[in-house]
């Protein structure tokens, strides 16, 4: 565990404050799912709770399958972090985080297209594979992810049918988690 040096007391409620510093840093929003853990020294771990987390191997296997279908790498990412891929290396973009443009992407519910020669959205910090598209996966009312299909290596445009098939992979994520 990491030292802050920071102290909260707990009140009457069972309450304590996470500091904005803390919650700016891990990305902790208001109304954000934090799971809570306890260490065997006797210490309290709060851990940001990602409803797509829980779905990995199905994200895993629907990134296998779309990017077999579009000759294409993809990724699917939680609100934080890239949890499955296929089509580029693992290492690559494993637990990766996402960057703020596509964090506003999400944020505005809004999808993404490339337009060739036009602009570059980068998806994960420190790759620089450029999205395609990127499309938000909205379950209950919620943003919990996104989907994205990256450029591959020998440039290749995508198509409607690739733009339907990101559609329907977070529609369809959308959905299991709210079942």
């Amino acid at each position: 565990m990491k030292a802050t040096g920071i102290v909260r007391r707990i009140d009457d409620l069972g309450r304590v404050v996470i500091p904005k510093e803390i919650r700016r840093t891990m990305r902790i929003r208001e109304g954000d799912p934090l799971e809570i853990y306890t260490d065997h020294e006797g210490g309290v771990i709060f851990k940001k709770y990602s409803q797509i987390g829980e779905l990995s191997t199905i994200a895993s296997q629907l990134c296998e399958s779309v990017s077999a279908q579009c000759g294409m790498p993809v990724i699917i990412c939680d609100r934080d972090h890239c949890i499955a891929s296929a089509g580029i290396s693992k290492r690559e973009v494993g637990e990766r985080r996402i960057t703020s443009h596509a964090e506003e992407l999400m944020e505005k519910r809004a999808n993404y297209f490339a337009k060739p020669g036009v602009d570059r959205m980068l998806p994960l910090e420190g790759v620089e594979r450029t999205a395609q598209i990127f499309m938000p996966v909205v379950s209950a009312g919620d943003i919990t992810g996104a989907v994205a299909l990256l450029e591959p290596e020998q440039p290749k445009e995508y198509t409607e049918a690739d733009q339907k098939l990101c559609a329907a992979t977070a529609a369809f994520l959308g959905k299991q988690m709210e079942e």
